[in-house]
C-alpha cells in the first residue's frame, strides 16, 4: 500500500493518518473499506486506489493505448503503451497519452493561427477515461481497458456489459449506476467524479456540439464509446 498516499486521502479529513495509533489505523482502514474486515487484507477497492503495484495481483487492471495511423487496426502503428499503477495515475497518465498523440494543424489567415480541426474538450475524454476504469469488470481475466486512436476516432474499449436495469439511452439521460460502488466512492472523494449523472451526457452534448455523434454500444461482453475526432 502506498501510505503517502493513505495520509494524503484521511488529511483531506482533518485526520494525521500517521499519527494514529496502529489500532486505529486499522480501525480507519477497515471503516473506508481500504482493508476487508474479516480477512484484514486489502479490498480491491483499496488495492486499486492506494496500491503500490496492484498489477502484479490484477493483471488485468491496465489500460493499452495504441495510435493507428488509418482507420483500421491493422493500420501502421503510431505510438503504443501500456498503462499501470493505481487507477487516478491511470487516468492522469492516460489522459496526458492521449492529449500529447492529438495533432493540432493550423492555417495562418489574416496574421492569427486558426486551427484546422476542432477537437472535443479534455474534459470529455478524461470523463470517459474515468467511466472506463470505475465501471468495468475486474474479473474478466486477460482483457484489459483499451484506448484505440484512430484518423477518424478514438474507441475506449472496457471490460464487461452494463447491467439490466441501465439502457444506453438511459446513459445518455443521466441516469448513473455503480458496478464497483467502493471504487465509485473513493474516486468521488479524491474529485474525479460528481455522481450527479452528468457525465455522460455532457459527453453526448460535447460532441453534438460539433456536429458529431458519440456512440455508445456493447460489443460481446465489452462496453464501447466511440468518439469521432
Amino acid at each position: 500500500m502506498n501510505f503517502t498516499a493513505i495520509d494524503a486521502y484521511f488529511n483531506d479529513y482533518d485526520i494525521d493518518f500517521s499519527k494514529e495509533s496502529e489500532k486505529e489505523k486499522t480501525r480507519l482502514l477497515i471503516n473506508t473499506d481500504i482493508l476487508h474486515e474479516t480477512t484484514g487484507q486489502t479490498t480491491i477497492g483499496g488495492l486499486l486506489i492506494f496500491g503500490i503495484n496492484p498489477e502484479r495481483y490484477l493483471p488485468q487492471s491496465g489500460i493499452s493505448f495504441a495510435h493507428f495511423a488509418g482507420g483500421e487496426i491493422q493500420s501502421e502503428l503510431i505510438d503504443k503503451q501500456n498503462i499501470s499503477g493505481p487507477l487516478p495515475f491511470q487516468v492522469d497518465r492516460c489522459l496526458a497519452i492521449l492529449k500529447n498523440n492529438l495533432r493540432f494543424p493550423s492555417d495562418i489567415k489574416g496574421g492569427k493561427r486558426e486551427p484546422k480541426r476542432q477537437y472535443p474538450p479534455m474534459k470529455v475524454f478524461r470523463e470517459l477515461i474515468v467511466n472506463a476504469c470505475l465501471h468495468r469488470n475486474y474479473a474478466i481475466i486477460g482483457s484489459r481497458i483499451r484506448l484505440f486512436m484512430f484518423n477518424d476516432r478514438i474507441e475506449f474499449i472496457s471490460p464487461g456489459r452494463l447491467p439490466n436495469t441501465v439502457t444506453i439511452e438511459k446513459l445518455k439521460a443521466g441516469v448513473s449506476y455503480a458496478s464497483n460502488p467502493i471504487l465509485v466512492k473513493f474516486m468521488e472523494n479524491l474529485r474525479y467524479i460528481d455522481r450527479l449523472g452528468r457525465g455522460l451526457p455532457m459527453v453526448y452534448q460535447e460532441i453534438r456540439k460539433l456536429g458529431q455523434e458519440v456512440i455508445f454500444k456493447e460489443v460481446g461482453e465489452e462496453f464501447r464509446v466511440v468518439v469521432p475526432i
